[in-house]
């Protein structure tokens, strides 16, 4: 499977260059319906492993799954030739799947079926591979029969004692036990190698008391075989005691052994070197015999063990490094030593790699005529090569394809037609092991989808960022559009912001935008559009929390918690405790607007948090209470107050770097101080302004405090505690560090230019406590970027150095050192800046037109030198303005418009033309500058589209018979107009009539409709067309008929009472004031008339009868209406006044009585005349008091 490699050429490198500026592939949804209808390549998504052992009693299955569109078929190959599966009895294949099944229980050896398999998935799109399966069956070998005689081994001596067992698949697990199925103790001395084998770095008289036998474990057979143990004889000089090792420190020396220098039983010698592929696991061992038994410690050459990767096992005597990589390749060393000497192995480490993917080549969908590639790159040690297949066979014996272009590790496509699809197959290999991957190539038009749910709600919480999404799918990709409630302006810019996803999103939703908004995806095979509904609801907010409180034990707090929120959304109040769900008890009572404890408690003591919270936001307020635990006779005298200010400050450990303040607590006024803020000022960059410098615990009143050299400290202490702060202390006395040079340089370094020929280097400057010492000043290096250029330098105190005469946009190395007068601060970074740009001098060329629809056109061109930009390339511009319409004598705006390419791009599209018109286009290149000069102007034609709501549609009702309907052309007809369309029902409050059809030829303008119906009113839906369908429609309601009733508004909770308001009841009192006083005035001028006598005024007696002659005088008291003598009585049975009537109700109520001055009546009882008779009447009326009260009414 290796190729050899194409050598690169100049061509090829421009080649390559080109392929980042390719045209983005269509991606599929995940949705299954739509997946289910397209046509798609085979793809595999299941198979076994490459390296498959399988178990000898059971069956074999040999995976391999794939999808596609139609159902792919499947066959195999073994060994690189066809497999007929229907010729084996043995062999069948799952129904539409490609898994082989191999069944045995009819008979057969499962090793007549090992070998090398590999899988095809087919349909008519392409075909798919398998990577290749290398199938083999396990093995359990039996160990083989041998004797094992006696070991004779000195005591101290090393001793190996050795395994091998029999090579099984995979191979078997060993470990070591007695013939009695114990397992052998094993430690520093006494430990199993990797190979299997035991190793005794030295032996003792104590091992002799056990025999040891190797055992393996196979995997798949789950069996344990065991080899013939071996039994030692250990030879010693003296015979064992017990009681003569536990009284000796040296149990060697005790037993006559002779202690011995480390030496390696395992690797052998002083060096070796060990391969390891890169991603496995590395295990280096070293095994050193010595009496006493060594230790064992691991380094690396040159460097520290790798971190993170690295783990000691076997008592230290194996170094792991998990997840291998090439930085992890050198030399390493294991050291073993004991009391009587060290000695040391180095292993040299190589690490290989098999292939590994670098860019995996992925599945590339197209729309016919458009450009893609697939990219297959791998790495690995040595370099792997690449080879092209496609549907399985290689690429050079593959059919001629004019489309397609094969450039190393690339597969350029262009111009891609339907008919083109194809499985490709890359293949990355090296003697270490090989890559296979498949892609398919898949030409598509599919019409445009939307993707999302129909109708959708969406709730946003006023004021906050919101997103409407509307995923779609097409190919070629559709162009999305937003509108809102059927208005024909496009939704991108100001608070809107269209995303290529399809989604619409809204910086700050507000009241406004509540409404129904339309998606619409539109290709050139047509259109899909889908509705989402916003309402915007009022936030959530407590608008009255509660606050820091201080109560005594015993009392009843209340606190607060008052939310406003949107009434169409579930509110839910609860309440934390110290962060954490507070229980609500029978001691506590939670209202609407509140929380009441009852009975407060030393343990309820803390922070309440209440939190209000909907289905879209929430809204917390937080505060502490704070219980005092005094004897109730006290608490009156208690106050709440902030505590007082800390005193007698004083500074004492006078240090460069240090000093420790110490203070006298003020009086905490009955709330223990919490916390004590240390602030400091100091008198020569910002003298009289105080900053906090650090904060500490209210149990201390003394603290270290790291200062800044050649700074003139003041400090002052604030105490807090739950109340407040308290005043600030009383300064303390100066102190003044000494200098010292800068320890850091100014950051947030840059240069950048401001003119064509210069470049502005700026930077933050040092604050006070950064100076460390007088004259502060800035040392400004710099020097194009070139390690052979001269460094220039400048020294400033401003924060701020512009170099000239610069070349046009060169990088320039930077570094700024701050320097005071004791020295200067650690060598800067270097920091990269660029002089000034200026205008790019090329045009891009080779513009090109493609028009994709009425609105739409898509542009390619030839991009710009990079040596022509002289900047920072921003982006490509396409300025265009429409020039004239199709449609003769049809005025046009020619108002200049841009659309912009950010980044290095040669293609883009321009949408939101207006259809049936000529357009003018021309492009330029733009920098940080500005824009270069324009390209040749290119001209173009947009097709017809539909048209725009006619712009007007009037509706007049001349009686009840008819109704007449005029409206005007559309404001943008798109194309030659081929008539309107009119559908209207008629409708009376929720019913609604079937729906009626009118069509018109494109000149006329009105219409008039015979009603059938005198009652119900219409509903129009006008709209125009051309020949490319119809266009936007305008809707709107014939008038409601006068006789109609008027809902009239009900009383709802949000109406004002007047009667409750402030300024309405002050109005009122003003008024019954005055008119209180009026009376008061009446009735004093009343007063002075008295009794009035009525004999001497009245031409007739009165009756001797009458009770009020008793004094001579006339009391006025209305007596029950009765009439005086003389009265007549008119036909109606009322009282006809002829010359008098002394009833009050005529003077006091009926207004039309007259005082004098001085309260006689004016006139001498003018008789009360019926409305005839008083019109007549010259004489002046005065207002009587109840007239008074009513005029002011």
């Amino acid at each position: 499977m290796v190729l050899h490699r194409p050598h690169l050429t100049c061509a090829g490198i421009a080649f390559a260059l080109y392929l980042h500026h390719l045209v983005s592939a269509i991606e599929v949804p995940l949705d299954s319906n739509i997946q289910s209808e397209l046509p798609q390549p085979p793809t595999i998504t299941k198979q076994s492993v490459k390296d498959y052992i399988v178990d000898p009693r059971d069956n074999i299955f040999i995976e391999c799954e794939a999808k596609g569109n139609p159902v792919p078929t499947f066959s195999w190959t073994r060994n690189g030739k066809f497999f007929n599966v229907a010729k084996d009895p043995k062999v069948s294949m799952r129904r539409r799947s490609g898994t082989l099944v191999i069944d045995f229980h009819s008979g057969g050896r499962p090793e007549d079926y090992e070998g090398e398999y590999q899988c095809f998935a087919r349909n008519d799109y392409g075909t798919a591979l398998s990577s290749k399966i290398h199938l083999q069956v396990s093995k359990s070998p039996l160990w083989p029969k041998e004797k094992v005689d006696v070991i004779e081994v000195d005591e101290g001596a090393p001793l190996s004692l050795q395994c091998n067992p029999p090579p099984g698949l995979p191979s078997p697990v060993i470990f070591w036990m007695s013939s009695s199925m114990e397992p052998i103790h094993q430690d520093k001395r006494v430990s199993q190698g990797q190979n299997g084998d035991l190793y005794f770095s030295n032996v003792m008289l104590q091992d002799a008391q056990t025999d040891y036998s190797c055992n393996a474990r196979f995997h798949f057979t789950h069996t344990i075989q065991q080899k013939n143990p071996y039994t030692l004889k250990v030879k010693t000089k003296k015979p064992h005691n017990e009681t003569s090792l536990r009284n000796h420190t040296d149990m060697y020396s005790a037993r006559g052994v002779t202690e011995t220098t480390p030496s390696f039983m395992y690797p052998y010698g002083t060096s070796s070197s060990q391969m390891v592929l890169r991603g496995v696991d590395l295990l280096l061992e070293c095994i050193a015999s010595g009496v006493p038994a060594p230790d064992i410690m691991w380094y690396k050459k040159g460097g520290e063990l790798p971190a993170g990767k690295t783990k000691l096992e076997n008592f230290n005597k194996a170094l792991r490094i998990s997840n291998v990589s090439e930085e992890d390749s050198g030399e390493y060393f294991c050291l073993a030593s004991n009391k009587m000497g060290s000695i040391r192995h180095t292993i040299s480490v190589r690490v290989k790699a098999a292939p590994y993917w670098l860019d995996e080549p992925q599945n590339l969908i197209l729309a016919p005529g458009e450009d893609g590639r697939l990219v297959c790159r791998a790495n690995g040690n040595p370099k792997p090569a690449i080879q092209w297949l496609v549907n399985g066979e290689p690429i050079e014996a593959s059919p001629p394809n004019p489309s397609r272009e094969v450039a190393g590790d690339t597969i350029v496509f262009r111009d891609t037609q339907i008919g083109s699809s194809a499985v490709y197959q890359c293949n990355a290999s090296n003697e270490h092991g090989y890559l296979l991957a498949n892609a398919f190539v898949s030409v598509l038009d599919v019409p445009p989808r939307i993707l999302a749910p129909r109708n959708q709600l969406i709730k946003v919480i006023q004021y906050n960022r919101t997103r409407l999404d509307c995923p779609f799918f097409g190919s070629p990709i559709p162009t999305l559009r937003w509108f809102k409630n059927g208005q024909g302006n496009t939704l991108d810019g100001g608070n809107y912001k269209a995303h290529e996803n399809g989604s619409l999103e809204m910086n700050m939703a507000r009241k406004e935008d509540q409404g129904i908004y339309t998606c619409v995806a539109t290709n050139i095979l047509g259109k899909a559009e889908a509705q989402v509904r916003l309402e915007v609801k009022d936030p959530t907010r407590i608008v009255r929390g509660p606050e820091d409180q201080v109560v005594k034990r015993g009392s009843m707090p209340r606190l607060h918690c008052r939310v406003k929120h949107d009434p169409t959304l579930k509110l839910t109040v609860t309440w934390l405790k110290d962060d954490a769900p507070l229980y609500i008890g029978n001691r506590m009572k939670k209202e609407d607007d509140g929380l009441t404890i009852y009975g407060v408690a030393e343990k309820d003591q803390g922070d309440y948090t209440c939190v209000a919270s909907t289905e879209l936001d929430k809204d917390s307020a937080k505060a502490y209470l704070t219980v005092l635990a005094v004897p109730a006779n006290r608490l009156r005298d208690l106050p709440k107050e902030r505590p007082d200010r800390p005193r007698d400050l004083e500074l004492t450990d006078l240090a460069e770097r240090s000093v420790r303040l110490t203070w006298i607590p003020g009086d905490d006024n009955n709330s223990p101080i919490t916390d004590y803020i240390v602030q400091f000022e100091e008198d020569r960059f910002q003298p009289g302004t105080w900053h906090n410098h650090s904060r500490y615990p209210g149990s201390v009143n003394s603290a270290v405090l790291s200062l800044s050299p050649y700074v003139n400290y003041q400090f002052r202490v604030i105490a807090v505690n739950d109340v407040g702060s308290s005043l600030p202390s009383v300064p303390s006395e100066r102190y003044q560090t000494n200098g010292a040079r800068p320890e850091i340089n100014p950051t947030g370094v840059q240069g950048a230019g401001t003119q064509k020929n210069n470049m502005e280097i700026t930077w933050t400057p040092l604050n006070a406590t950064q100076a460390y010492g007088p004259n502060l000043r800035y040392i400004v290096r710099w020097r194009r970027r070139d390690p052979r250029g001269s460094w220039y330098n400048e020294t400033v105190k401003t924060p701020r150095h512009v170099v000239w005469n610069t070349p046009i946009y060169v990088p320039y190395e930077i570094k700024v050192q701050a320097e005071n007068d004791f020295g200067r601060a650690p060598e800067p970074d270097t920091v990269i800046g660029y002089s000034g740009e200026d205008y790019p001098k090329a045009a891009p060329t080779d513009v090109r037109i493609r028009v994709l629809n009425s609105t739409a056109i898509a542009l390619t061109w030839t991009r710009v030198h990079l040596d022509t930009i002289q900047g920072q390339l921003k982006e490509y511009r396409a300025y265009f303005w429409r020039d004239s319409s199709l449609l003769k004598n049809l005025w046009v705006s020619k108002k200049r418009q841009y659309v912009s390419f950010p980044g290095d791009r040669n293609r883009g599209i321009v949408s939101r033309l207006f259809p049936y018109s000529n357009y003018k286009l021309e492009m330029v290149v733009t920098n940080g500058r500005g824009d270069g000069p324009r390209s040749e102007i290119k001209e173009f034609p947009t097709p017809e589209g539909v048209p725009s709501s006619p712009r007007y549609l009037r509706i007049r009702q001349p009686n009840l018979e008819s109704i007449n309907l005029e409206w005007d052309h559309p404001e943008h007809p798109n194309g030659v107009l081929t008539g309107y369309n009119l559908r209207y029902q008629a409708f009376n409050g929720s019913k609604t009539g079937r729906t009626l059809v009118e069509n018109f030829s494109p000149n006329q303008t009105r219409f008039t409709l015979q009603r059938t119906d005198p009652i119900s009113r219409y509903r129009f839906f006008l709209r125009a067309r051309t020949q490319v369908g119809d266009g936007e429609t305008i809707v709107e309601e014939s008038p409601a008929l006068l006789n109609e009733a008027t809902p009239t508004p009900a009383y709802t909770k949000n109406h004002v009472d007047i009667a409750t308001q402030g300024w309405f009841i002050g109005l009122m009192c003003a008024i019954a004031l005055l008119v209180l006083i009026l009376l008061i005035v009446c009735f004093i001028k009343r007063s002075r008339g008295g009794k009035y006598p009525v004999r001497d005024n009245k031409d007739e007696h009165l009756n001797p009868e009458d009770k009020n002659v008793e004094d001579g005088s006339f009391d006025y008291s209305d007596e029950d209406n009765k009439p005086l003598p003389n009265s007549q009585t008119s036909l109606d049975g009322t009282i006809k006044q002829q010359e008098s009537d002394d009833s009050l109700v005529d003077y006091g109520e009926g207004g039309e009585g007259q005082f004098n001055e001085d309260g006689s009546f004016i006139g001498q009882y003018t008789v009360k005349k019926d409305k005839e008779e008083t019109e007549g009447n010259e004489s002046s009326e005065a207002t009587s008091p109840v007239n008074a009260i009513y005029s002011l009414a």
